[in-house]
């Protein structure tokens, strides 16, 4: 067989030998020509980025986070119904149901309420929201309790309301309202009727991806219920916000920095694959005949005048394109980019030279 190589190689192959000189030695270089794409699951905003470029990551290794966006309570109360489950379309949910979630507050009774009835005084016709107000039945007297003033009438300044937040009372009942704890007659501000408190309805855009609560559960206010993400989800399966490799390899690209907001399968970032690494070689016209798709090759890594680790190889693929870079120098032998695929080890890196015998 003949022999060529760069000047070093030729160095070396002189040094060998006789016995090995029938080998065709090429310098080389480990290379990935493909790359894998981390995606998002879900649209939301990338945080806790993970890796750099040139990071070597296992499958499983955490690269991101997607973030989701977070519904709470508005209200202490118990959930009364949960229409919502993971993986479902918030829109589709609403539209059936008219909301995800819905909670009683824990403030079950309020007062649709006059000044009618109220002590005649100009101080008493003027309802501040907001405010703490003393209650009692006006049949008795025996159910007394407290309240705040939650809603003035924007059409009517005699109208208001109030929420019951202590005192036992029944649906119906007429309540004389006051400004003084001991209920004294030129602090009644007007009077009410007992009423239920409206169910607090809780909806949000985008898709499901955790549930927090269930019906029954009692929550406080600003109490987490569940989260969404933007865009739709694949089908009922809502995926976790960390986002993982799911190949072994190194990182060539980080795509979506810190804050960077994606939507679905946006490109997080790319893997060149370990099982992807091959050594790249360029062969002169004169070695073609001795080289062949298919045929055994070692790859020699650090090597120098004691010799250096091997790996077994198999020749992949040999361009038919020349990288002749200078067509009008005749004498100028074409030159093709051929391909070793090998089985490297966590030593190995892109960008090493290596020398290849080819057999």
């Amino acid at each position: 067989m003949k022999k060529t190589a760069s000047l070093g190689a030729l160095l070396l192959a002189l040094a060998l030998p006789l016995a090995v000189q029938a080998e065709t030695v090429v310098a080389g270089e480990v290379t990935a020509e493909t790359a894998q794409v981390i995606a998002a699951p879900y649209g939301g905003l990338v945080e806790d980025v993970r890796v750099r470029v040139g990071d070597s990551v296992k499958i499983g290794d955490p690269i991101a986070t997607v973030e989701t966006a977070k519904t709470y309570a508005s209200t202490d109360g118990t959930v009364s119904g949960v229409f919502a489950h993971e993986g479902d379309s918030a829109d589709g949910v609403k539209t059936q149901y008219g909301a995800l979630v819905y909670i009683e507050p824990i403030n079950r009774f309020t007062l649709a309420c006059s000044t009618e009835k109220g002590y005649n005084s100009s101080e008493n016709r003027y309802i501040h929201i907001g405010e703490t107000v003393f209650l009692k039945c006006t049949k008795d007297g025996s159910h007394q309790g407290r309240g705040v003033v939650t809603g003035l009438d924007e059409k009517d300044d005699s109208k208001f309301t109030v929420e019951v937040t202590g005192g036992e009372f029944y649906m119906g009942e007429t309540v004389d309202i006051y400004r003084s704890g001991d209920y004294a007659n030129a602090s009644r501000i007007g009077r009410g009727t007992v009423g239920r408190t409206q169910t607090v309805a809780v909806n949000a855009e985008g898709s499901v991806l955790k549930m927090h609560v269930k019906a029954g559960d009692t929550v406080e206010r600003g109490e987490l219920l569940f989260e969404t993400v933007r865009g739709t989800l694949d089908g009922l399966y809502a995926p976790e916000k960390q986002v993982v490799s799911d190949v072994a390899g190194v990182i060539a690209t980080v795509d979506a920095g810190n804050g960077a907001t994606v939507e679905k399968d946006a490109k997080i970032a790319t893997i060149y694959p370990n099982n992807a690494m091959q050594i790249k070689m360029v062969i002169s016209e004169a070695d073609l005949m001795d080289v062949t798709v298919g045929g055994k090759a070692e790859i020699e890594f650090n090597w120098d005048a004691d010799g250096g680790r091997r790996f077994e190889g198999t020749i992949s693929s040999i361009s038919y394109l020349s990288e002749k870079k200078d067509d009008s120098a005749a004498s100028q032998s074409a030159q093709y980019v051929a391909y070793v695929d090998f089985t490297p080890d966590e030593t190995v890196r892109i960008g090493m030279t290596v020398i290849v015998y080819v057999e």
